[in-house]
């Protein structure tokens, strides 16, 4: 016979689930964050741009990009013994878009990543979090030959208020990169209610 302190004591051994999105625009580096922190490897459901996409996807300013994402990129980051992320890589381009409400049920907040030389591409991300009061904070991924705009450039720019926060990092980078989840913990932390 289990004891009700046995089970109480098991329980307590079952980390908590956090569900984050890493979100934005096709080509901003979401597949290469998520793998960047990721202590397994990570499933990502990338493939082979093909003739078909052409004049489907935009890739107006990543004409070198060969891989799209076409579901999802998963992977998990243990914070403590209490507690797991979990991250869900949205797809980026307009077709794959119906799938983003779906992988939003249930997440505490987003990571939105730009990409500076193509801003145009982060309104709609920002958008679908803002008109679902889902915590978010909009992460600029630094790009080899970008110009380096300053967050509160990059906060006019967009049209953000000052209550979300902004940031740079480097998503091939795992520190960089746990320093952006690390903004939207805390971000997310302070929109809980207070008892």
């Amino acid at each position: 016979m289990v004891s009700v302190h046995s089970s109480q004591q098991a329980m307590s051994l079952i980390p908590a689930s956090v569900k984050i999105l890493v979100a934005g625009g096709f080509g901003v580096g979401k597949t290469t964050l998520v793998g960047s922190v990721s202590e397994i490897p990570p499933l990502s459901t990338e493939e082979m741009l093909t003739e078909a996409s052409a004049g489907v996807d935009d890739l107006a300013g990543v004409e070198d990009k060969s891989t799209t994402t076409v579901a999802l990129d998963f992977g998990r980051i243990t914070i403590s013994p209490r507690i797991v992320l979990y991250l869900f890589g949205t797809p980026g381009q307009d077709r794959f878009w119906f799938m983003w409400d779906e992988l939003a049920n249930g997440a505490i907040g987003a990571i939105v990543l730009i990409d500076t030389r193509r801003l145009e591409t982060s309104f709609a991300a920002i958008d679908f979090f803002e008109r679902r009061n889902i915590p978010f904070v909009v992460v600029v991924n630094r790009f080899d030959g970008a110009y380096d705009y300053t967050p509160d450039e990059v906060r006019q720019a967009l049209a953000i208020n000052d209550g979300i926060p902004v940031m740079v990092c480097d998503a091939r980078k795992s520190d960089s990169s746990k320093l952006a989840l690390i903004k939207l913990l805390e971000h997310a932390m302070s929109k809980l209610p207070v008892e």
